[in-house]
């Protein structure tokens, strides 16, 4: 039996995904020797660029045999901080990327978080991506920015990159289908922010409310203190609708989604799509935009034009009336990954 790796898993922005795919590899994959560094989800711009001096005191001594970082991690700025680890087999994992990225009017459209992520792909041994849409858009966004550089940008860039991708999702613990599913339950599980374009879904509800379907409403994600205006609207017209309002704990929420018959996603911004992937695989039936990661986990049918209310609605009305079947999403389910994790860490 080959002795035990030690691997490096550095996480610079603890997110709920990204603390959720931590936890499990750590945890599954015990017998490694796990050195986990990790920062706190808040500051972005502080921490995709000050991550590398965050750490500056903190890595060990001795170099590990594998580092594994997520694309937050300002993995070249590192490396050449610690000439140690100028040799150390690196894996850059994408829980996002920086190219595809929708910004608020009001904020300031900075390259500096693409650099970090271009420079750290440059710098690693091997690229893996939760999905195919956050790999090509990826990809897309590097080409496309080099193509706005005003000279001396090397060739085949782009071409280089792509050939150390892989495509390895963040794995979900599947959620058990209720005997009690209530296939009128329309399910939000998202964060009630501008990326998640949660007013698309308010204004497909009042139009769906116009068509005398009968419906519930099991809205959670997280919310800020300032309730968004979306909320607000939902809330005034649809109140006897609503069964549950608020975050809950973790077996609560597996329950409610155990239960809804339909998952709603009216996301601008979707990499993965984590929380979709857990109501589906308790048997909600996808109500989500034809874009995205989208586009490769769903059949036409579960889809709808982005951005439009209207065809929001009709779909919503079609399912209540039709309910189609949840589809496979097992692909995704921890038990079907962790294979192939053990071929990533050469543990066979």
């Amino acid at each position: 039996m080959k002795p035990a790796p030690t691997i490096w898993l550095l996480s610079a922005y603890r997110s709920q995904s990204h603390a959720a795919w931590a936890d499990w590899l750590t945890s599954t994959f015990s017998e490694i020797d796990w050195h986990k560094l990790e920062l706190p989800g808040r500051h972005f711009r502080w921490r995709i660029r000050g991550n590398p001096l965050s750490w500056l005191h903190q890595l060990p001594p001795t170099a590990p045999d594998l580092i594994l970082a997520t694309s937050m991690v300002d993995l070249s700025t590192l490396k050449g901080l610690h000439p140690r680890l100028a040799n150390v087999p690196c894996i850059y994992y994408f829980h996002e990327n920086q190219f595809a990225y929708p910004t608020r009017q009001q904020q300031h459209h900075s390259v500096d978080p693409q650099m970090v992520q271009l420079y750290g792909a440059l710098a690693a041994d091997q690229l893996l991506f939760n999905s195919i849409y956050n790999r090509d858009s990826f990809l897309e966004g590097v080409d496309s920015l080099l193509k706005k550089l005003p000279d001396e940008v090397p060739d085949n860039i782009t071409e280089a990159l792509k050939h150390k991708t892989g495509v390895l999702p963040v794995a979900i613990n599947p959620i058990k289908n209720s005997a009690t599913k209530n296939t009128g339950l329309i399910l939000w599980n998202h964060r009630w922010e501008y990326d998640k374009a949660p007013q698309v879904f308010a204004d497909a509800l009042n139009l769906l409310n116009k068509s005398h379907s009968d419906f519930q409403l099991a809205l959670l994600g997280e919310r800020s203190q300032k309730k968004p205006d979306a909320l607000m609207q939902i809330e005034q017209q649809h109140s006897k609708r609503i069964i549950v309002n608020q975050r809950v704990s973790k077996n609560k929420y597996r329950e409610y989604l155990s239960q809804a018959g339909i998952a709603v996603s009216t996301a601008i911004h979707e990499f993965q799509g984590l929380s979709m992937l857990e109501a589906v695989s308790a048997g909600a039936t996808p109500v989500v935009p034809d874009d995205l990661c989208y586009q490769e986990q769903y059949a036409e049918n579960y889809r709808y034009p982005p951005g439009s209310s209207d065809a929001l609605a009709q779909k919503l009305a079609d399912v209540l009336k039709n309910p189609a079947p949840a589809p496979d999403v097992s692909y995704c389910y921890e038990e079907n990954l962790e294979g192939k994790w053990t071929e990533v860490f050469n543990l066979n």
